[in-house]
C-alpha cells in the first residue's frame, strides 16, 4: 500500500511528529512503559491519569504518573476531576511540571472513577463537563486536549455535542473511543460515529479502539477521517508496535517484530526500570502483568511466570530470566 496519514501535524504550537498515539492506560502506560514505546517511533505518549486533587497533595503516587523523560517527544498530562477550580489548579501544576498539552479525561469507564463522577460520567453533565473544559482552558497557555467516549450509552451518545462545545470553548485537540461507557471494552467500536464527531469538528480529531493491526489502523483512518489513531489494548506486551504502526502508515511496508530474543531483552529491561521506580516489591508487582502480556504463546513462559508471580526476591527473578533465556535460546536454534 501506499503511504498515507504520517506526516506530523500540530496541536496549538506543539508539533506532533507522526499519527500514531499511544492512549493513557492505569497502571500500565508508567514512564517505563511510554520510555519503550517511545523509542519504537510512537509519536506522541499521554501520561496515565492522574487525579486532580491528588495531584495538588503532591502525593508520590501522582508525581509517579507526571514523570518524562526530557527530549523524548511532546509530553502531554491527563488529568481528571470534578471541581473546575481544582482542575484548573492541577493543570497549572502540570504545566510546571513540563506539561506541553493538558489532557481532560471523559472517557475512563472505570466504576471506581465513575463513582466518583468523574472520567466518562461527566458527559452525563454536560454544564459541568463545559465549566471543567472552559476553567482549564483559561488557566494554562498550552493546548488543552479532551479525551472521551460516544457517550454514557446507546440512548445518549452525545459525543457530537460535547466535541462542538469543547471547540467552542478552546479545546485544541480531541480523541474519541468509538463505545459507550456502558459498553466498556465489549462488542465493536462504532468507528462511524466517530467520523460523524470528526465532520462536526475543526480540530484535530484522534480516534481510538479496536486498532489491533496494520489493517486495523488503515481502515480506521479512512473510515473516520482522524488525522491520528490512538493504540491501547493492543499494545500491552507489545510496547514496539504503535512505533510499527507508525512505521507501516509510512513506508507501506512492515518492519520486523522482535524476535524472542528481542524480547525477552526488553521484558528484562522493563522489569528493572519498574523495580527502579516503584521500588523492588512494588515493582516486580507491577511488573507481573506485563510480562504475562510479554509471553503470551511462548513455549516454556507458565513456569517462567509461577516464579515471578510467587517471589519478590530479585535475585531469584535474575536466576530465572538466566535460566528462561537459555531455554529459549535452545529451542529457537
Amino acid at each position: 500500500m501506499s503511504a498515507i496519514k504520517f506526516e506530523p501535524f500540530s496541536v496549538g504550537n506543539v508539533t506532533i511528529p507522526n499519527r500514531v498515539v499511544l492512549a493513557p492506560m492505569s497502571g500500565v502506560s508508567d514512564l517505563p512503559f511510554r520510555r519503550l514505546a517511545s523509542r519504537y517511533g510512537v509519536g506522541l505518549v499521554v501520561s496515565e491519569m492522574v487525579a486532580s486533587r491528588e495531584m495538588l497533595r503532591e502525593s508520590r503516587q501522582s508525581a509517579r504518573r507526571m514523570l518524562f523523560d526530557t527530549g523524548a517527544g511532546p509530553v502531554s498530562i491527563q488529568l481528571a476531576g470534578t471541581e473546575p477550580d481544582v482542575m484548573a489548579d492541577a493543570a497549572r501544576l502540570a504545566v510546571d511540571r513540563g506539561a506541553e498539552i493538558v489532557d481532560i479525561n471523559f472517557g475512563c469507564p472505570a466504576k471506581k472513577v465513575v463513582r466518583k463522577a468523574t472520567g466518562s460520567a461527566l458527559m452525563r453533565d454536560v454544564p459541568l463537563a463545559t465549566d471543567i473544559m472552559k476553567a482549564v482552558v483559561d488557566a494554562v497557555e498550552v493546548p488543552v486536549s479532551v479525551k472521551m467516549r460516544t457517550g454514557w450509552d446507546q440512548d445518549s451518545r452525545n459525543g457530537v455535542e460535547l466535541a462542538q462545545i469543547a471547540e467552542d470553548v478552546g479545546v485544541q485537540m480531541l480523541t474519541v473511543h468509538g463505545r459507550t461507557r456502558c459498553d466498556f471494552y465489549t462488542g465493536t467500536a462504532d468507528w462511524n460515529f466517530i467520523a460523524g464527531v470528526k465532520d462536526a469538528v475543526r480540530i484535530p480529531l484522534i480516534a481510538n479502539g479496536d486498532i489491533r493491526s496494520f489493517a486495523d489502523a488503515v481502515t480506521c483512518l479512512e473510515t473516520t477521517g482522524a488525522d491520528a489513531i490512538m493504540i491501547g489494548r493492543a499494545a500491552q506486551g507489545k510496547p514496539w508496535f504503535p512505533g510499527d504502526v507508525s512505521h507501516f502508515l509510512a513506508t507501506g511496508a512492515a518492519r520486523s517484530e522482535p524476535d524472542i530474543l528481542e524480547r525477552w531483552g526488553i521484558m528484562r529491561e522493563h522489569l528493572e526500570e519498574m523495580m527502579t521506580l516503584y521500588g523492588t516489591n512494588t515493582g516486580i508487582r507491577n511488573a507481573r502483568k506485563h510480562i504475562g502480556w510479554y509471553l503470551t504463546g511462548v513455549p516454556g513462559a507458565a513456569e517462567f511466570r509461577n516464579v515471578v508471580n510467587n517471589t519478590l526476591d530479585p535475585s531469584v527473578i535474575a536466576q530465572e530470566l538466566v535460566r528462561f533465556r537459555e531455554r529459549t535460546v535452545a529451542v529457537a536454534h
